[in-house]
């Protein structure tokens, strides 16, 4: 055991499962005790996760007059992941409702385009995975292969249905592993229907409801005659929503569609960072931008977050959504039969479970000394997503993220995240 100084009161005893975790500084900024157990088998090694959350916490968190790590001091967003779609089919008015029920700040809906100009709510032109579309033998015959971002695909596209074909579709659960029960219950909503539900669930709530949709695949579909953002702003205007004061976050992958969208309107924009997947190793495998792919600009989504590159976003963006490796990466084992990585405690499945989490990144940081908030995805409650760390409780993974710093969090289960932040806040 390595003691750190400080008061004994505040020392915690942690078990640390990666070498690469900064003991120094953990120990300088919370006063920890620290056990590093090298010869210990990993799978029975275990982390406080509280702990991880405490020396997560940058050192402008005791100025914060809110006691909360975020760019304003104030407590996190909590964002409804496609809805409550943890419970019900994502992207559907039922589980938006009960994603605002179960204390969720905002929704989030993704939009896509029907073939004559409409927004509705999906997470992919591609209807396959989330309608009954394939059951439904009159739409036989649209199904086709089509190239979305340079990727081909096969499937049921929503810019081949006119509004009125969307309407006789159902939503599906996608995930195998989620409830099944409500299939086929659920329409398929357009944008404006999702923005008078807000409304209506505000007034109902007295809660100020957000709505943060984001743009899918803009240059893809501004390919297909079909470009997404004069859409999303003439909704917006309805709703009496297109102000900068305006509960609402307009997100994307692609850094083009939010400058066009910046001269357009002053609603808040934030740009999305994606990853292909974590090597064993704890380092991201990272593509490019799509719109950075036509453009012939070779940076890649890791690229762009440099402190740099985050002056540069804040042109345009008011903040940023990466996916939480970016945040806290993970590290694996490599199987010396296969190479691959291992099983480690075998389940005989390969997943979270099997990693544990390495030191932060700056980027919370960084991002915040560039004036952006952080808005981190996309966290889920089932064991197979949460790292080793967590011993399987979600809840842990979302103080650690609040510990951090992140200004808002995108959550397949509102109720886990709102609970674990108000567990937080108590602190």
């Amino acid at each position: 055991m390595t003691g750190c100084r400080g008061s004994a009161t505040r020392k915690i005893a942690v078990i640390l499962l990666s070498p690469k975790l900064l003991v120094a500084e953990i120990c300088a900024r919370n006063n920890l005790w620290v056990i590093h157990p090298r010869s210990i088998p990993v799978k029975r090694t275990l982390i406080c996760a509280a702990a991880l959350a405490a020396f997560a916490l940058p050192n402008a968190y005791a100025a914060k007059a809110a006691g909360w790590p975020t760019l304003d001091g104030k407590a996190p967003l909590v964002i409804a992941h496609r809805g409550a779609s943890g419970y019900l089919p994502e992207h559907t008015l039922e589980a938006y409702a009960r994603a605002v029920e179960l204390g969720a700040d905002y929704i989030e809906p993704d939009l896509v385009s029907t073939k004559d100009g409409v927004l509705i709510a999906r997470h992919e032109p591609n209807l396959k995975d989330t309608t009954d579309v394939a059951s439904r033998p009159e739409f036989a015959d649209r199904k086709k292969k089509v190239k979305v971002d340079g990727k081909e695909e096969e499937g049921w596209f929503a810019s081949d249905f006119t509004l009125a074909e969307i309407k006789t579709l159902r939503a599906v659960q996608q995930r195998a592993d989620r409830p099944q029960q409500y299939n086929g219950q659920f329409s398929i909503p357009t944008f404006d229907e999702i923005l008078v539900l807000r409304a209506r669930l505000a007034k109902e709530s007295g809660r100020k409801i957000g709505v943060y949709p984001e743009t899918k695949h803009p240059t893809w579909h501004q390919a297909q005659q079909l470009p997404l953002e004069r859409a999303l702003v003439a909704s917006l205007k309805k709703a009496g929503l297109n102000r900068k004061d305006a509960p609402v976050f307009v997100q994307s992958f692609e850094t083009a569609n939010l400058k066009a969208l910046r001269k357009l309107t002053p609603v808040k924009l934030v740009f999305l960072m994606d990853a292909d997947d974590v090597a064993v190793d704890g380092k991201l495998v990272t593509g490019q931008p799509y719109d950075f792919v036509v453009a012939g600009d070779p940076r890649s989504y890791a690229d762009l977050t440099t402190p740099a590159a985050l002056r540069e976003i804040r042109r345009f963006a008011d903040g940023i959504g990466p996916w939480k490796p970016y945040l806290i990466a993970s590290e694996g084992m490599v199987d010396k039969k296969t190479g691959a990585a291992a099983d480690v405690n075998g389940d005989k499945t390969v997943d979270m479970q099997d990693r544990t989490l390495i030191e932060p990144s700056t980027l919370v940081r960084d991002a915040h000394k560039a004036g952006l908030l952080v808005h981190a995805y996309t966290f889920r409650n089932e064991p197979k997503h949460l790292a080793a760390n967590f011993m399987g409780d979600p809840a842990e993974e979302y103080k650690t993220y609040f510990g951090l710093g992140v200004d808002g969090v995108f959550s397949d289960f509102t109720d886990t995240a709102v609970a674990a932040r108000q567990s937080m806040a108590k602190r």
